[in-house]
């Protein structure tokens, strides 16, 4: 009688953990290990090698939390242990690994005492190859061994001082494990991946399938045959009848896979950005010496500040990553400096994404990457796919959205259109993840999972260990040979992103369309975590339009030398701080302490090219002068230009009521405050209507509970909404006056919990804004502040400021797609509208947004405006926004979107004062039709004038170019400045016709050294 199902597999269970894995080595000897321990950061290898290493012996502890510790491993090769077919040479080093959960835990690089190295350490892959013909029977190895905590733990989100290395602690925290030189039985070896692949495939089968009582009854065969006390004699027998189970081929209409070797590393997550570079190093010389082993095997990689780290710290392996780049095999992919958020970053910031990721790999490689690669990022834009359109892409692979939490992706492959009309072609693998592990659970997975079966039936499947995992193992690439064409699993072949999207493109002409942004129904919370990271970035962004535009106005107007080294050094560095898991918040505290750091080092940098660059353009005089680096005039300031400082406006009226309220009054906007401090009126000057809906406020502050069910940094839940408490001042905290530049104010001093908050309304001549300035000291933990503006407007829809353009949204919830966009991502500008009236809500922090209808005692009605301004998430950083903080907001009545934009540029990037001798004219005007986003000269030092220009009201327009420098006429150009083909971009008589929110890049030759009259003041 043959043994049940369950009988077998528990057999099976048995045989392999007791006999199989023990036998897997023949033979094992130990080698001799001393050690040193670096002081402080991490050294470089000669550095290293040069000191004096001390006996270690096996269980040792080593290894402070973010350490380095050297070890040098040292013997020989037994002589009678001859590698052959049947048996290989390998070191077996292991650090102390502590689960099979790599890339969380120590890890370590192997070098040859030549520096030469060899390969990555970890718990999936603590073995070095040797063959003692190519490298000889003597043993000689240095291993740099990163004793990095496991920040995350069991991801149970509590608090832990291990992000930081201050806090973290001196405790040794791995004990050395086992480290000699071992003979590998192959045939052992490769038995127990052909049992992984037909068990798992047998667990995936329906119970009656004749495949799998096919795949049971040889399993039974095969454990009847092998011999536990003679393991290595009876293994190969034992593959012998598992082979023709391993033969049985794939019916004609399988699914097909193309399985693409990668390694998705964050660039800094629960490690800092230094520990990446080394990762990197690791999992790249892991992945070569996959190459060098198995000829079908094809490595992925993304991020070209990946390579670059590389190219600095181990300028030989780069060598090695070049050459197989130009045989095909180690793949650059996604052409973007970082795999960014795609959600917070400018529409410029996304644009030098590309631009300095696609040079990078055209200038190292000679490779132009086609695919957008972002399978983590938290949602992506609607702006995207013009962006990358513009940049020459083709393709975009995401995974992230099978996170979501409501809704699934209705589609796996498809045409994404972004908000201008631009058409990619999208693929979201059906495997549901990017660390595969080409198991027969997952294949299956990706089949039964794609949702265009019937049209089409080619998916991409990403796999090996990120994060400083070592990226695919030769057990993973096993299952993938074993899986190119077996019955019951797709076929699977290995190959590049290209290959796989050329055979679906082709296959799949017909592929259906989704409109707008992807939002992620997860991580809610980014757009708001660690505030001080999205001001860095949204002040980084500024000041470098600023600094390239007033650096290419001084280049043309007075031959000045442009600073192309120091604006591509702070524009390196502000697109790794916009990496998917450093700007959205989700990193350790160390992250932001390096940030904090960039961002005060890429400030002072541009504020010195501002600095320069404007005193060659004006002069060193004594008149007050304003530059306005702004696309829309300032007053009397024209856009792009430097003017005599205008002066100062009668000052805003203000007067206090006799019910103890306060009106602020300059003519064109008129705002009332109630005795406690609550804004109750904004009146425009478009008829006396008040934005502010009747018993509301515009300006309520809430704090709620913010105890998301998982991960603290990333999310925000629905249920936060249930428990608000309305923050009010103490009685009497109201203050008010009017300052010496005319500006009104009034401010109120709110105490809660150990934290204070003061809330400054303020009124400047001739602004048609009302201001609102929170100085915040803020200690509270797991809550949310939120800023709500019940507004007086019936608008079904809201606009929110996007990558060059804006989305709208709805107010109301009718489906589980829309009740699932609790908090939004806008940038600078939200604006909610009704036939005749708008009202603009303006920021200069904030990314987090709710905006919905509610419906008011008395049949009353409000469009309710929320700003997330601050939280205080426990991990992974428990101290995560705790201290000061400084925001402004602004309320624009009776405004139209193009006042949201003027706004937006006026609170973000206001004028600048100096001190010269005389304005300077602006280098282009295009009007009132587009928005300019960028002036600067050409990326290849030509010397050429670059302007970028949006549509940014939704709808078309003609744009007339009037360059006031000397140039033949303008030329259409990619985002990487090659002229576009004929028709992509037609410029007649200086005149362009743009469709709603198109972007196009201009580039403008010089024809000679521009001297024009400058204008008197």
């Amino acid at each position: 009688m043959h043994d049940d199902r369950r009988t077998v597999e528990g057999r099976l269970t048995r045989f392999v953990r007791t006999w199989l894995e023990p036998a897997t080595y023949r033979a094992f000897q130990p080698l001799e290990i001393t050690r040193w321990v670096a002081p402080g950061e991490p050294v470089p290898f000669a550095t290293a090698t040069a000191q004096e290493f001390s006996p270690v012996e096996q269980g040792a502890f080593w290894g402070a939390a973010w350490g380095t510790t050297w070890f040098r491993v040292q013997g020989s090769v037994p002589v009678d242990w001859a590698a052959d077919d049947d048996v290989a040479v390998e070191l077996l080093l292991d650090l102390g690994f502590t689960a099979d959960r790599p890339g969380f835990q120590c890890e370590g690089l192997v070098y040859h005492p030549d520096g030469t190295i060899l390969k990555g350490l970890n718990p999936l892959s603590a073995y070095v190859p040797w063959d003692p013909a190519r490298r000889g029977a003597g043993i000689d190895i240095f291993i740099e061994g990163a004793s990095n905590p496991d920040v995350a733990g069991s991801y149970d989100f509590h608090p832990t001082d291990l992000g930081l290395k201050d806090t973290a602690g001196d405790v040794e925290l791995y004990s050395l494990g086992r480290m000699g030189v071992a003979l590998r039985d192959v045939t052992i070896w490769e038995l127990r991946q052909d049992i992984g692949v037909l068990a798992g495939l047998m667990e995936q089968l329906p119970l009656d399938s004749p495949r799998r009582h096919r795949i049971l009854r040889g399993i039974e065969r095969m454990l009847d045959t092998l011999d536990p006390d003679a393991v290595s004699s009876t293994a190969g027998e034992a593959r012998a009848i598992l082979a023709p189970l391993l033969a049985d081929r794939a019916v004609a209409s399988s699914h097909r896979v193309t399985a693409t070797g990668h390694a998705h590393i964050d660039s800094a997550w629960l490690w800092p950005a230094r520990e990446t570079e080394r990762k990197c190093a690791r999992t790249f010389s892991n992945a070569i010496a996959l190459l060098d082993e198995n000829p079908d095997f094809v490595f992925a990689a993304s991020s070209a500040q990946q390579y670059a780290w590389v190219k600095r710290s181990q300028p030989e392996l780069f060598e090695r990553i070049k050459e197989r780049v130009t045989s095909g095999r180690f793949v650059p992919v996604g052409g973007m400096w970082v795999e960014s958020d795609t959600m917070m970053p400018s529409g410029e910031s996304l644009v030098r994404q590309f631009v300095f990721g696609k040079r990078f790999f055209l200038q190292e490689f000679g490779v132009e990457t086609e695919e957008v690669w972002l399978p983590d990022s938290f949602g992506y834009s609607a702006a995207l796919p013009q962006i990358a359109k513009a940049a020459g892409n083709r393709w975009l692979l995401t995974q992230k959205l099978s996170w979501n939490r409501t809704n699934p992706m209705p589609h796996h492959t498809f045409q994404w259109e972004g908000i201008d009309g631009s058409r990619i072609f999208t693929h979201f693998p059906p495997v549901d993840t990017y660390i595969s592990e080409l198991s027969p659970a997952e294949l299956l997975h990706a089949e039964r999972n794609f949702r265009e079966s019937g049209v089409a039936d080619r998916s991409l499947v990403p796999f090996g260990w990120g994060d400083g995992g070592g990226g695919p193992t030769r057990e993973i690439l096993a299952a993938g040979e074993r899986a190119r064409d077996l019955d019951g699993l797709p076929r699977v072949s290995f190959g590049s992103p290209r290959e796989f999207f050329e055979a679906a493109e082709a296959d799949y002409p017909d592929a259906p369309s989704w409109h707008g942004e992807m939002y992620l129904e997860l991580h809610r919370g980014i757009f708001t975590s660690q505030l001080r990271a999205k001001q860095g970035n949204r002040r980084s962004e500024g000041l470098l339009r600023e600094a390239e535009l007033w650096a290419a106005t001084a280049a043309v107007r007075v031959n000045a030398d442009y600073p192309a080294d120091a604006l591509r050094d702070a524009w390196e560095q502000v697109l790794l701080l916009q990496f998917h898991d450093i700007l959205p918040g989700s990193s350790i505290a160390w992250v932001y302490s390096d940030a904090a750091e960039s961002y005060a080092r890429v400030r002072e940098s541009l504020e010195g090219i501002i600095r320069d660059s404007l005193r060659a353009l004006a002069g060193e005089g004594s008149t007050p002068l304003v530059a306005n680096a702004s696309p829309s005039a300032v007053g009397d300031v024209a856009a792009l230009s430097v003017a005599e400082r205008p002066e100062v406006l009668a000052p805003v009226g203000l007067v206090e009521d006799g019910a103890g309220g306060i009106t602020m009054d300059n003519g064109l906007i008129k705002a009332r405050l109630d005795p406690d401090g609550s804004l109750t009126s904004l009146i425009g000057d478009g008829g006396g209507r008040n934005a502010i809906t009747p018993g509301g406020s515009g300006n309520r502050l809430v704090l709620h509970r913010d105890t998301p069910n998982e991960w603290d940094a990333w999310d925000i839940d629905e249920h936060y909404r249930r428990n608000a408490e309305v923050l009010r001042p103490a009685p009497g905290s109201v203050s008010w006056g009017v300052r010496e530049d005319g500006v009104a104010f009034v401010g109120t001093r709110i105490a809660f919990g150990g934290s204070t908050i003061v809330q400054t309304h303020e009124l400047a001549p001739g602004a048609v804004r009302l201001d609102i300035v929170y100085d915040i000291e803020w200690r509270e933990r797991q809550k949310l502040l939120k800023l709500y503006m019940d507004l007086d407007v019936h608008a079904e829809r809201f606009a929110a400021e996007s990558q060059f353009g804006h989305v709208y949204r709805p107010t109301f919830v009718n489906t589980s797609w829309e009740a699932a966009r609790f908090e939004v991502c806008a940038h600078r500008w939200v604006h909610v509208q009704e036939p005749g009236y708008g009202v603009a809500v303006v920021n200069d922090s904030t990314y987090g947004h709710s905006v919905v209808t509610e419906e008011r005692a008395g049949g009353g009605r409000a469009t309710v405006i929320g700003l997330s301004l601050v939280r205080a998430p426990l991990f992974p950083d428990p101290e995560a926004d705790q201290g000061r903080h400084r925001l402004r907001v602004a309320i624009v009545p009776d405004a139209t979107i193009d006042d949201a934009v003027d706004q937006a540029y006026e609170v973000t990037l206001p004028p600048r004062p100096l001190l010269g001798d005389h304005g300077v004219e602006p280098l282009i005007d295009v009007g009132r039709g587009a928005v300019i986003d960028a002036v600067k000269l050409a990326e290849d030092g030509s010397g050429d004038v670059v302007v970028r220009i949006h549509e940014h009201r939704g709808s078309r327009a003609t744009v007339e170019l009037r360059p006031r420098f000397a140039s033949t006429p303008a030329v259409a150009v990619d985002l990487l400045e090659r002229p576009l083909s004929e028709g992509e971009c037609m410029i007649e008589d200086g005149r362009i016709e743009l469709r709603p929110f198109q972007l196009v890049t201009l580039r403008f030759r010089r024809t000679g050294a521009d001297h024009a009259t400058r204008p008197s003041l």
